[in-house]
């Protein structure tokens, strides 16, 4: 369970120094809770006190740190079951898999456009996290020419996939200073791949197919071993009822975790939506695959191994992930100000939106697509689109007067007229009065901006 406020109070020296940036210990004390600050930034909390501090308010679902040096990846460190009692941090993890029956070339090949995908939504660039190489031949020669080859191509995190322990071992051996995720341990490898694991010191997953009790015995074995850094792994079933089955294990291993704090199931959970792969093919297997993989970002799973690689699969799950993980209290937004379009000039025209993360990506995005310069201001609205923001009275006459006085615009352009948002419409006679700007009513969708400009933009 999470810590409470007075637990979190007690341990704190109480002297309300202010020296951690805040005037009181109660207010440090919440910010902590809301992990809006650091422990670290109390001078005076040391010793046994600062450690049982930070054993508190540590998540119920370890951090695990995957890659070394600029190149990491850290799932878990989740402490809620649900999004809106606090937030989800660490991003589910999406790394593509790799095989070392592949050519040298298609291993290269495949390892650039990894390297290359690239989509920018609401200011964010979402990227592939790390590459997954299996070891389909079994043979540990195989496999350690494969990884060389990627290796040499790709910092990315890596996750070495085999049940064999002369493959790993030789994998290990080659990738240990890239602290690769170790895939996997079970109850017939268990001795010899978890010396190997305490050898390098790096994060394993251990594999339980469709037995939490297993998985929890094989968890709890590491554990009392010294292994801290450990993945779980349910099984990953596409179709029936074992799909039905592996959706309420997800969930039973995270309740128990995070409620009841069993110690042996708070660490991340792996799955493998390339399981798919094994029983389709060709599009049929994508669309499946990304159906799969949703369902598992949704239940909790903290990094997937993924095959597919084509749009229609990567661009809804990122699009997805990147909508889980945002703070639910507070929305993605821009900062207010005054953005330049084009190459805008004394003339140009000048349009008002608010900051909302989404709504001016868009209506950007739409009016250079258009081809229009122009100036754009950003009024601060909390992060509320502009309808929301009109409700609420965010975006009023007072606020577009306020965000024209501090932009600057009225010193770059000659004219003094403004386009509002066409569901704005409502205040533009109180913009006018207090503003002392026109006002011109712009349309409701922002593609027909560039359009509209062209029409009705006449500066005399």
């Amino acid at each position: 369970m999470r810590a409470t406020l007075t637990e979190v109070y007690k341990l704190l020296p109480k002297k309300n120094c202010g020296e951690c940036g805040v005037a009181t210990c109660m207010a440090f004390a919440s910010l902590l809770i809301a992990k809006e600050t650091s422990i670290d930034k109390c001078p005076e909390l040391k010793g046994k006190k600062k450690q049982k501090l930070i054993e508190l308010l540590a998540p119920p679902i370890k951090a695990v740190v995957i890659g070394s040096g600029d190149n990491t990846l850290v799932i878990g460190g989740k402490e809620v079951m649900y999004r809106h009692e606090l937030r989800y941090d660490n991003p589910t993890g999406i790394a593509i898999d790799l095989h070392d029956e592949m050519s040298e070339e298609e291993i290269k090949a495949k390892i650039r456009k990894i390297e290359e995908y690239s989509i920018e939504r609401i200011g964010e660039k979402l990227k592939i996290d790390a590459i997954a190489l299996k070891s389909k031949s079994n043979d540990p020669l195989k496999f350690g020419e494969a990884l060389l080859t990627v290796m040499e191509n790709s910092k990315l995190p890596l996750i070495l996939c085999s049940f064999n322990p002369e493959v790993l071992k030789v994998g290990l051996e080659m990738a240990q200073d890239r602290n690769p995720l170790v895939y996997a341990i079970n109850e017939s490898n268990f001795s010899e791949i978890s010396e190997l694991v305490k050898k390098y010191s790096l994060p394993v997953v251990v594999s339980s197919p469709r037995n939490v009790e297993k998985l929890m015995k094989l968890s709890g074995k590491l554990m009392s071993q010294g292994i801290e850094d450990i993945v779980l792994d349910i099984g990953t079933y596409p179709y029936g009822k074992e799909y039905a089955e592996m959706l309420d294990n997800l969930v039973i291993i995270r309740r128990l975790a995070i409620e009841k704090e069993v110690k042996e199931l708070g660490f991340p959970i792996l799955g493998a939506s390339s399981i798919v792969w094994t029983v389709k093919d060709g599009i049929e297997a994508s669309f499946d695959e990304a159906c799969l993989a949703a369902s598992l970002i949704l239940r909790y799973c903290d990094i997937l191994i993924m095959h597919a690689f084509e749009p229609l699969t990567l661009l809804p799950l990122l699009t997805l992930r990147q909508n889980i993980y945002t703070d639910p209290k507070k929305p993605t937004s821009v900062s207010p100000g005054l953005y330049i379009i084009g190459s805008p000039d004394e003339n140009s025209p000048v349009l008002i939106t608010t900051n909302f993360a989404l709504t001016y990506y868009t209506v950007s995005g739409d009016i250079e697509s258009g081809q229009v310069s122009c100036y754009l201001l950003v009024a601060d609205t909390e992060g509320l689109a502009v309808e929301p923001a009109l409700a609420g009275g965010k975006l009023n006459a007072i606020t577009v007067k306020e965000t024209i006085e501090k932009s600057g615009i009225e010193n770059k352009v000659k004219h003094r007229k403004l386009i509002i948002p066409g569901v704005a419409a409502r205040i533009q006679g109180e913009i006018e009065d207090v503003a002392k700007w026109e006002v011109m009513v712009g349309p409701i969708d922002s593609s027909r901006i560039p359009n509209y400009i062209r029409k009705h933009w006449v500066v005399e």
